[in-house]
C-alpha cells in the first residue's frame, strides 16, 4: 500500500507539472494532448489501485489488516476525487482561455475596422482643407491683381523733342493769329452731350422669387466663388433691404471678405449687419463675428467687448453660438482683459 500510495503522490506532482506547463504555452493543441494523457493515466492508476486493493484483501485474514485495508482504500478515493475535481478545473479553465481568446479576436478586428476608418476620414479632411486653401490662394492674388492701378503710358508732351508719327497733329498745329478770343453763342451749348453713369451689372435674376434670388446668391458660396458671391449679396442687400433675409445676406457678404482675409473690409460689413438688423437670425453670430474681426485688426479692446457682449445681449441664441463666443475669449484672453 506505501508503495501505492508514492506512486499516487507521484503522479499527482506529475500531473501539476503538466497542468503548469500546458497553461503556461497557451496551446490548444498540447492542452488536448495533455489531457489524454491525463485521462489515461488516471484510467491506469484506477485499475492498478482497484486490483492491489483486492489481492490485500485476499491476502489478509486478520481484522486489523481488513480496517487498514479499508482506510487505504479511503484515501485512495478521496485522491481519486481530488484528480477528477483537478480535471474539472483544468476544463474550465481551458473553455475561459478559448473564450477570452475569442473576445480578443474580434476586439482585434473592431480596432482594425476603426483604424482603417479613421484613415479614411482624415484623409479626406486634408483634401478639403488643400481645396479650400488653394481656392484662397487664388481669390487672393486675383483680388491682388484687380487693386494693382494700371500703368499709364508715358505721354508725349508738346514742345518734346522725341519724334511724332505721320499724320498727327502737334501742339504747332493748334496755333493760331487770332488777338481776339472767339465765343460761341448759347445756340451751340445744345450739343454738349452729357454722360450718363451705368452702374454695376447686377446678376441676380429677375424672373424669380426673392427667396430664390438668395439661394442663388448663396450657390456662390458653394462652389467657392467668393467674389460672385459679394456681388449678389451685396445686390440682394440694396435691392431688399427691408426683407426677412437681408440680416442673413448681410452676414454672409461680410463672410466673402472674412475668407479672403480681408478682415478690415470684414468688420466694416459686419458692423453695418450688426446696426441695421440688430434682431435678425444671423445677429448674435455677426456680433461674434464682428468682435473677432476687430480683434484682427488691432482693436483688441473694442473687439473683447463684442465677444463677451454676445451673451449679455442675446442670451436665448443658439448654444453653439454661446460655446464659439466663450471659446473666443478665451482664445484672445478676453476674460482676464475684462477682469
Amino acid at each position: 500500500m506505501r508503495f501505492l500510495l508514492k506512486l499516487i503522490f507521484i503522479k499527482l506532482v506529475f500531473i501539476f507539472n503538466v497542468l503548469y506547463s500546458s497553461i503556461s504555452n497557451a496551446d490548444n493543441h498540447n492542452i488536448y494532448e495533455t489531457l489524454e494523457i491525463i485521462k489515461n493515466d488516471l484510467k491506469t492508476l484506477e485499475r492498478a489501485v482497484y486490483s492491489g486493493s483486492i489481492e490485500i484483501q485476499n491476502k489478509t485474514t486478520n481484522n486489523s489488516n481488513s480496517d487498514i485495508d479499508l482506510n487505504s482504500e479511503d484515501v485512495l478515493t478521496r485522491h481519486l476525487l481530488k484528480l477528477s475535481e483537478v480535471e474539472d478545473q483544468f476544463r474550465e479553465l481551458t473553455n475561459k482561455f478559448e473564450e477570452i481568446n475569442f473576445k480578443l479576436d474580434k476586439l482585434s478586428n473592431r480596432l482594425t475596422k476603426i483604424q482603417a476608418d479613421t484613415q479614411v476620414r482624415f484623409q479626406e479632411i486634408d483634401t478639403e482643407l488643400v481645396n479650400i486653401n488653394s481656392n484662397n490662394k487664388s481669390n487672393n492674388e486675383n483680388s491682388q491683381l484687380s487693386l494693382k492701378p494700371k500703368v499709364e503710358e508715358n505721354k508725349i508732351l508738346p514742345g518734346s523733342s522725341e519724334p511724332q508719327l505721320l499724320g498727327t497733329i502737334t501742339y504747332k498745329d493748334t496755333e493760331t493769329s487770332d488777338t481776339t478770343q472767339k465765343i460761341q453763342s448759347v445756340d451751340t451749348t445744345a450739343s454738349v452731350v452729357t454722360e450718363k453713369f451705368e452702374t454695376e451689372e447686377k446678376i441676380l435674376p429677375q424672373d424669380i422669387t426673392i427667396k430664390k434670388q438668395y439661394e442663388f446668391a448663396t450657390s456662390f458660396l458653394k462652389v467657392g466663388d467668393y467674389s460672385m458671391a459679394e456681388r449678389a449679396f451685396k445686390e440682394f442687400v440694396t435691392t431688399h433691404s427691408d426683407h426677412e433675409l437681408a440680416g442673413s445676406a448681410q452676414y454672409w457678404y461680410a463672410e466673402t471678405f472674412r475668407i479672403r482675409q480681408l478682415y478690415t473690409d470684414a468688420a466694416t460689413a459686419y458692423l453695418e449687419g450688426y446696426q441695421k438688423y440688430p434682431k435678425g437670425k444671423k445677429a448674435p453670430i455677426n456680433l461674434l463675428k464682428l468682435g473677432v474681426s476687430m480683434v484682427q485688426i488691432g482693436e483688441k479692446d473694442q473687439g473683447c467687448k463684442m465677444i463677451n457682449g454676445v451673451s449679455l445681449q442675446y442670451p436665448d441664441a443658439n448654444q453653439s453660438v454661446l460655446q464659439k463666443a466663450k471659446y473666443e475669449s478665451k482664445k484672445f484672453e478676453c476674460i482676464k482683459q475684462d477682469s
